[in-house]
């Protein structure tokens, strides 16, 4: 049986809007003739696994493990569009966000503090960051210490704690947090905004016939213009989709090289 993921965006507070999506997904997929499209998400487990999984259908990725760790098993199909101000077109920023009560008016204030990022692997979380203190950075350091959280609902709950002081978050997390947990951004402000790059595209198997790929995407399409999916679209912010390929996520490497021919390849 195949299995389809939806990790990205996936908060507790929007799961079952998450559920709706993707039941309409599903119809749109069985429709344009998809065989063997799984029922239910895979919600439980860490959110890389679905994507090595021989069975996966259908999910959701950052753009750096695209490219980089799972260059070799996932193919882009499509990236949503978010009805979000820093989220333009398909593309979107992180914000760096600090707490509220902090002085700091720009990031050269930040040098010797603490950093928390969601994931190591994280476009938006960790090379975002990484990207915008490239200049700053003096023999490969900036920080004191930089903290994985796991989340970047956790890397805001470090931050309003004290135990970090600066982090990158997605625009999309942030708004979507915003809408259903507003509370959650209490104590914080927005200091400034990372890079542009594409943002977080749905994905299939790269082992995908090009037949299944058309099918793909003509489901996504559908879904993104269907009436009885309109509540669910909005409690995500979901506004449409692009068509995209690989080559779309260049960016994301320069962002990198950048970074390191500055001197500072790794977030320290």
């Amino acid at each position: 049986m195949a299995i389809a993921s939806l990790p990205m965006y996936d908060l507790p507070e929007a799961r079952a809007a998450t559920d709706a999506w993707w039941a309409g997904l599903a119809r749109a997929f069985r429709k344009e003739g998809v065989a063997d499209v799984p029922t239910d998400l895979v919600h439980d487990g860490h959110y890389h696994e679905p994507w090595r999984a021989p069975d996966l259908l259908f999910s959701q990725t950052c753009g750096y493990p695209l490219i980089f760790d799972f260059a070799d098993v996932l193919r882009p199909l499509a990236t949503p569009c978010y009805a979000v101000p820093d989220a333009v077109g398909y593309t979107y920023y992180s914000h760096l966000i600090i707490r509220a009560d902090d002085p700091a008016q720009g990031l050269e204030a930040f040098r010797g503090r603490v950093a928390a990022i969601n994931n190591w692997d994280s476009q938006s979380g960790m090379s975002a960051l990484r990207h915008a203190l490239a200049p700053h950075a003096r023999g490969g350091r900036f920080f004191a210490s930089v903290t994985e959280t796991g989340g970047h609902r956790a890397s805001m709950a470090a931050i309003v704690a004290g135990a970090a002081d600066i982090a990158a978050v997605d625009c999309v997390t942030f708004a979507m947090v915003g809408r259903h947990t507003p509370r959650a951004l209490d104590g914080l402000r927005i200091l400034g905004r990372s890079a542009r790059v594409p943002g977080l595209p749905y994905v299939c198997p790269r082992s995908a016939s090009a037949d299944l790929v058309r099918r793909l995407r003509a489901g996504i399409a559908h879904a993104m213009v269907d009436p009885s999916l309109a509540e669910a679209r909005d409690a995500l912010l979901i506004t449409g989709a692009v068509n995209v390929e690989r080559e779309d996520y260049a960016g994301i490497g320069s962002l990198e090289r950048e970074a390191a021919e500055a001197g500072y390849p790794t977030l320290a």
